[in-house]
């Protein structure tokens, strides 16, 4: 039997805290600082958990090992399940040339890769979050960048800052309906506060994403078209998750600002349209985009103004494992202006989405998901029996939940294979398809498994515990400091549902004790970790690997924990207003 103690260090909670955070300090030094590889950083960091476990928390060494394997394991199925079969489905559709045509189709909505961009990270992006989640957006957004002509390392981090407003409503809403259960709150009051907080973060990201592509400069010559895709994606985020259905607001929200963006372009256009060209980036004059030969930034006509793409004075190419293996921009470009894409070649390159959508849609269906849920195996994990939580209860922590048929990697697969025959792709080649998968996300499927099992050995030690409880500590200021709480669950797990599973009840707890309104506080922890998805490794392994950076998730992790913080310093600042006269009136 073991029970955590939470101030196992010389009695005190403060120093049991530092003690606490030294394997969160070893993955982000390991990642950020040294630039080692995402799996090898993560595997470091897992060590370390168990050593603390064991030496500072006294757990005994077979539980310690034991819950690291169950957080592996849980890494593997779901986590990585759902990518590795979002990204065959993917990579079918590049084996077949529809994903071209896929990409052509979206180019067509505007002639500036700024605004592409906004459409593809975001919108679309938040429409596959709201399907799938768990890194399947980053994955898959990030490739078409790279197909419409962006550079890899520019093209992962709009993806990764892109995925934060719908990551909360992620999964039909899954982090939502967990924290309920966790926290004992009611699922519609938490539906509407979150809904009155990420749709906030929502109005800015996609200026943030133009931003991160061409700067100030860009950021004034598209403001109509993100205020237009922010606005309208924050009203409907807004309207579906307090007054229609939670588990169907991401969904609304990506179709409606999408929709609203394709609308605005038939009236108005940027005076000058932005292009990539995969080595350096060009202004064409508005007059010139007749010119363009493809969407993917090919031009023959003179290019207006170059400019720099970073904070450096210096430019250089920059060399991955996907310039080596990817066609070259001229072929691509030859290939594109030769294309004629047919009307049933551009509903069969967006018919696995709609596939998707559809199982997705009808496994939420009462009959069909309890069909589904059937199979569902629930056991206790080997190694953990008497394992109890911090208050002397026993811990939810071995039970591991095997929805092998229900589970949204399965529903992925299942589109899949209803997408061969469709994609017109033979089940011999869609098979090696799936093996190249399996070869390309290796790296990220070890990363994955190493950082769950970490953060399980946290949660299950108490390590987790009392770090959330020393921040418990700061009374009224709580709520200052409680989206910081969710940041950090999610840039360990990597997963906004397992920050709410590992927080959710400590957040009522301490609200509690404080005096602060329980549900603003159990939401802020899912609002405020959304912000840490993009600096979890699992999602910069996820999307280094899509875009041919496997060992570089150092380089891109410097290039988004700006945004982290700034995204969650606003957070903190809205939820500690909400928790005051000034902006309480925004809580149901």
């Amino acid at each position: 039997m073991f029970r955590p103690v939470l101030d196992a260090v010389g009695g005190s909670l403060f120093l049991t805290a530092l003690v606490a955070m030294l394997p969160l300090l070893t993955i982000f030094i390991l990642l950020g600082g040294l630039r080692l590889a995402a799996w090898k950083a993560g595997i470091a960091a897992l060590l370390v958990s168990i050593v603390i476990a064991i030496w500072a928390y006294s757990m005994p060494v077979g539980m310690a090992v034991s819950s690291g394997i169950e957080g592996a394991a849980f890494g593997f199925f779901p986590i990585m399940w759902i990518v590795i079969n979002a990204i065959w489905v993917y990579n079918m559709t590049v084996a077949t040339g529809h994903f071209d045509v896929l990409r052509r189709s979206f180019a067509s909505i505007s002639d500036d890769q700024r605004i592409q961009a906004v459409i593809i990270a975001f919108s679309f992006g938040a429409l596959l979050e709201a399907l799938a989640g768990f890194g399947t957006p980053v994955a898959i957004t990030s490739v078409m960048l790279i197909a419409l002509g962006f550079r890899p390392l520019k093209a992962a981090v709009v993806a990764l800052v892109a995925n934060t407003a719908p990551v909360a409503f992620g999964a039909l809403a899954v982090p939502i309906t967990t924290l309920a259960t966790v926290s004992q709150q009611p699922e519609h009051t938490l539906s509407q506060i979150v809904g009155r907080q990420t749709p906030l973060l929502g109005v800015f990201v996609p200026m943030a994403l133009v931003f991160i592509i061409d700067r100030g400069r860009g950021v004034r010559a598209t403001l109509p078209a993100t205020l237009t895709c922010g606005i309208t994606f924050a009203i409907a985020q807004f309207v579906t998750s307090n007054y229609i259905s939670t588990p169907l607001t991401d969904i609304v929200a990506s179709l409606v600002s999408a929709l609203a963006v394709v609308l605005l372009l038939r009236v108005w256009q940027p005076k000058q349209a932005y292009v990539e060209s995969g080595v350096e980036e060009e202004v064409v004059a508005a007059g010139a985009r007749g010119s363009r030969t493809s969407a993917t930034g090919a031009m023959t006509a003179e290019a207006g103004d170059q400019h720099r793409e970073g904070h450096t004075g210096r430019r250089r190419p920059v060399h991955t494992e996907s310039d080596a293996g990817a066609e070259d921009l001229a072929t691509m470009r030859a290939r594109d202006e030769a294309a004629h894409d047919r009307g049933s070649d551009v509903f069969k390159a967006y018919a696995p989405y709609l596939i998707i959508i559809i199982v997705f849609v009808l496994a939420q269906l009462p009959g069909i998901k309890d069909a589904l849920d059937a199979p569902t195996k629930v056991f206790n994990w080997p190694g953990l029996d008497g394992l109890q939580s911090a208050s002397g209860k026993a811990s939810k922590i071995p039970q591991f939940k095997l929805n092998w048929l229900a589970a949204a990697g399965t529903l992925m697969l299942i589109s899949g294979i209803i997408s061969i025959p469709v994609l017109g792709i033979s089940p011999a080649r869609a098979l090696r398809a799936y093996g190249t998968t399996l070869k390309q996300l290796a790296a990220a499927i070890v990363t994955v498994m190493a950082v769950l099992g970490l953060a399980y050995v946290m949660n299950a030690s108490g390590q987790t515990s009392s770090l959330g409880t020393w921040m418990a500590g700061a009374g009224g200021a709580f709520a200052l400091l409680s989206p910081i709480l969710g940041w950090l669950g999610v840039a360990v797990t990597g997963s906004d549902t397992s920050s709410n599973s590992l927080f959710g009840a400590l957040q009522v707890t301490a609200a509690k004790d404080a005096g602060l309104h329980p549900a603003l506080m159990a939401a802020a922890n899912s609002s405020g970790g959304v912000l840490g998805k993009m600096i979890s490794p699992q999602n910069l392994a996820i999307a280094a690997a899509a875009v041919g950076m496997s060992g570089r998730e150092g380089d891109i992790f410097r290039r988004v924990i700006g945004w982290s913080v700034a995204f969650v310093a606003f957070m903190c600042v809205l939820v500690f207003l909400q928790s005051t006269a000034v902006l309480n009136w925004m809580i149901p």
